[in-house]
């Protein structure tokens, strides 16, 4: 039988994997941004269930908050300076 921990975990790393895929897929930028965030919460929030709370927290912190700032922000300033 498998555990309810086991199965959360396949959910949570499922929902990373399409969100990326579908992150790629995106033409619109911003959405990519906000998908590539998504992605890097369930990555952070499977390593807290795997007991690995500090790279949880980096994760966490990385990829699912400075990264989709930083693409956002690239994209606000490249469509004003070109617009």
């Amino acid at each position: 039988m498998v555990r309810v921990t086991t199965m959360i975990e396949y959910i949570i790393i499922i929902v990373a994997v399409i969100s990326a895929i579908i992150a790629l897929l995106q033409e619109d930028l911003l959405k990519a941004a906000i998908l590539v965030g998504i992605s890097g919460f369930c990555v952070a929030v499977l390593f807290q269930l795997l007991l690995a709370p500090d790279v949880a927290l980096t994760q966490a912190i990385v990829e699912g908050a400075i990264v989709p700032v930083f693409i956002a922000l690239a994209v606000y300033k490249t469509n004003k300076g070109g617009a």
